[in-house]
C-alpha cells in the first residue's frame, strides 16, 4: 500500500479529483497549505504599496492506494495538474505499513 501526497496549485484542484475518480480512486484528503520552492514567493501590490509573498498557497492532497494504482494515480496527477510553469507542484509517494478502518476494524487494503 501507497501513500501518495501531490502539493499542488489551488485552481487545478477540480481537474486533478476529476482525473483522480476516473481512474479509480474512491476517497482523499485534502488541506489548503502555504509553502514556497523555485518560486521563492512573489510580489503583490495592496493599496500602492508593495509587499513580499513569501508562502504561496497550496493545496495538499493525499490518497492511500494499492501498489498497483500508483503509476495510473502519479499520471492522473501530473496530466491534470499540469501548468507548464515553476511552481505546478511535486508528488511524493510512501511506504504505509498498516491501514485500519475504525468504524470495522478492517486491515490492510480492505482499509482503503
Amino acid at each position: 500500500m501507497k501513500l501518495v501526497t501531490a502539493i499542488i496549485k489551488p485552481f487545478k484542484f477540480d481537474e486533478v479529483r476529476e482525473a483522480l475518480s476516473e481512474v479509480g480512486v474512491e476517497g482523499l484528503t485534502i488541506s489548503e497549505v502555504r509553502g514556497f520552492g523555485r518560486q521563492k514567493g512573489h510580489t503583490e501590490l495592496y493599496r500602492g504599496a508593495e509587499y513580499q509573498v513569501d508562502f504561496l498557497p497550496k493545496i495538499k492532497l493525499e490518497v492511500a492506494i494499492t501498489d498497483d494504482q500508483v503509476e495510473r494515480v502519479i499520471e492522473a496527477i501530473i496530466q491534470s495538474a499540469r501548468a507548464g510553469k515553476i511552481g505546478d507542484g511535486k508528488i511524493f509517494v510512501t511506504n504505509i505499513e498498516e491501514i485500519v478502518r475504525i468504524r470495522t476494524g478492517e486491515t490492510g487494503p480492505a482499509a482503503i
